[in-house]
């Protein structure tokens, strides 16, 4: 994933950047407006972290001219100030989410995740494929309508297959997806078997038909099209 970070604090631009280049992400960081739009002018990201307060201008002015660009990055806005009017602004010009200051870096991850899974599936908090459909946000799943308890990680592991459909997802990229803060789960795949297994068991037990092959060598595919 490729994150810009647009922060005039050094301190919090690089705990940022440190804590998402743990996650393997691509960080590139600017400090104000025309460095941001420099970055921007040259590359693209997949979601942008943007201060609202920053030197040379507002935040929120960047925000306009990326949408009015029609870029189709995340955008997830940061303010110091607990102002509701900054956050329905920034909400009005197309931002996906917001944090107010001070926050913790794992709830900047999930917001970051969850606008990327609804980037991916277009948009939509909802996705259904047959007797399956899975809430993005709330990230619950359902077969045949009826809601099935899944763990976490097993939760994270349809995501991605899904946002995937019809490809194959390696091992190795699924013990890093999986991954988080557990180092146990590099090159892992025991652990990425086991959670394959189980989640595989709970969607046959609820009904659902086989849409998860195992590609031998190769990793994993999800394709509602071929299952019987």
């Amino acid at each position: 994933m490729k994150l810009l970070i647009i922060e005039d604090e050094p301190a919090l631009q690089q705990n940022i950047a440190e804590y998402f280049n743990r996650r393997n992400s691509q960080c590139v960081a600017a400090a104000d407006l025309d460095d941001a739009r420099e970055k921007l002018l040259f590359r693209t990201f997949d979601c942008i972290i943007l201060d609202i307060s920053l030197p040379g201008g507002n935040g929120l002015d960047l925000l306009r001219e990326i949408r009015e660009q029609d870029r189709k990055e995340g955008v997830i806005i940061l303010t110091a100030r607990d102002s509701m009017e900054d956050k329905i602004v920034g909400l009005d010009l197309g931002a996906d989410d917001y944090l107010t200051k001070p926050f913790h870096l794992p709830e900047l991850n999930a917001r970051i995740n969850s606008v990327m899974r609804r980037r991916q599936f277009d948009g939509s908090k909802h996705l259904i494929l047959n007797e399956l459909k899975l809430d993005v946000d709330d990230r619950q799943v359902y077969v045949h309508h009826r809601p099935i308890l899944l763990s976490r990680k097993e939760t994270a592991l349809l995501l991605l297959l899904v946002s995937n459909q019809r490809r194959i997802v390696s091992k190795a990229a699924i013990a890093d997806h999986l991954s988080g803060d557990d180092s146990g789960y590099a090159g892992n795949n025991d652990l990425v078997y086991s959670h394959m297994k189980n989640l595989k068991k709970k969607l046959a037990e609820a009904g659902c038909r086989d849409y998860i092959k195992n590609i031998h060598g190769l990793g994993y595919k999800f394709d509602c099209h071929e299952a019987p």
